[in-house]
Formats: C-alpha cells, structure tokens, sequence
C-alpha cells in the first residue's frame, strides 16, 4: 500500500506516554506530544509504521511506530509511540526524537488478550527489521534531517529530497519543503 505523505520526517521532543509500553508491554515507547501528532497530515492513518530514529542526533536505529488510538487500551487521545530497536540504558524525556516514517505495517486492531496484542508487536517488529535492511531504504539512513538543526521544537516535513528550510512562525505551522 503506498501513502502519498510516505516518508515522512516528523520531530519533537520526547514526552511522558501512559506508562504501559515498558511496564506492561515489555516494549518500551518514546511518544511525541499531542502537538506534533496535530501536525501530521490528515491522510495518515491510524495503524503501525516502520522507520528510523534518533535520539538528540545520536545513532541512526531502526523504529516501529504506532499512530491511532490503541483500541486495545481505548484510548480517548490520539498517540505517537515509536519503538526504538535498540536497548537504551536510561529512559530520555525531553530530548529530541527525529523520526522518518518510511512505510505502512498494517492498520490498528484491537486484540482479545494482552498476549494477543504483544505477539502481533514482535511480528510488526520482525516485519521492520526486514524492510528496513531492504537496500532501497540505505538512502535514509545517511538523511541530512539527522544532523538537522531547528529552531522550532516540532516539526514535520514532506519530501524524500529533505533539505532543511529556516521557518518563522506560530508553533502550530505544519512545516512543509517539498512535495506532498
């Protein structure tokens, strides 16, 4: 399935999610705040996404990411959560997560069970580890949006030819440079 906003490169800062992730999950989440999920385009649909992140332009990582409502858990908010595949020994609030979401899993679902929902992750984790070691998406990994400096605390930008633009404005701009 191809999405026209796809990839996507989207940043802000890391914030508190409700705490289930690590704790419960076994599965730990880096969310992004109501703020940058209000900038993301309209057309991007709930469901889980595969991609790459970084943590205050450290390491390049592969990611998975929920976006949606989490109907397992009824969520009334809508949420960001990336899974980073990588182990990291200290949790990170408040610092910088870039990610670029690169492509589509699958739709959000519900589950019966909580084992249910937690293997239905490993798959979508196996299945991003896969794709993401596919040489078409090398390109990303080397993305000058990794060294990037803003002066904005959020963002998001469409292109696959990202070039970072200076912007002055309301922080409720949706930063754009390049296509749709």
């Amino acid at each position: 399935m191809a999405f026209k906003f796809l990839p996507l490169y989207v940043f802000g800062k890391v914030v508190k999610g409700f705490g289930r992730g690590s704790k419960e999950l076994g599965i730990p989440t880096a969310n992004l705040s109501e703020e940058v999920i209000d900038l993301l385009p309209k057309d991007v649909n709930p469901g889980i996404y595969y991609g790459l992140a970084s943590v205050n332009k450290g390491p390049t990582y592969k990611m998975v990411l929920s976006v949606g409502w989490n109907p397992f858990y009824h969520n009334e908010k809508k949420s960001l959560e990336t899974h980073i595949l990588h182990e990291f020994e200290d949790d990170f609030y408040g610092s910088v997560l870039k990610i670029i979401l690169i492509g589509y899993i699958r739709p959000e679902k519900n589950f019966s069970s909580l084992d249910e929902l937690i293997t239905e992750i490993k798959s979508d984790i196996s299945i991003a580890e896969t794709k993401l070691d596919e040489p078409v998406y090398k390109k990303y990994y080397i993305s000058p949006f990794w060294s990037a400096n803003f002066e904005e605390e959020k963002g998001v930008f469409f292109s696959d030819n990202f070039k970072p633009t200076s912007h002055s404005g309301s922080d409720n701009d949706v930063l754009l440079n390049g296509k749709l």
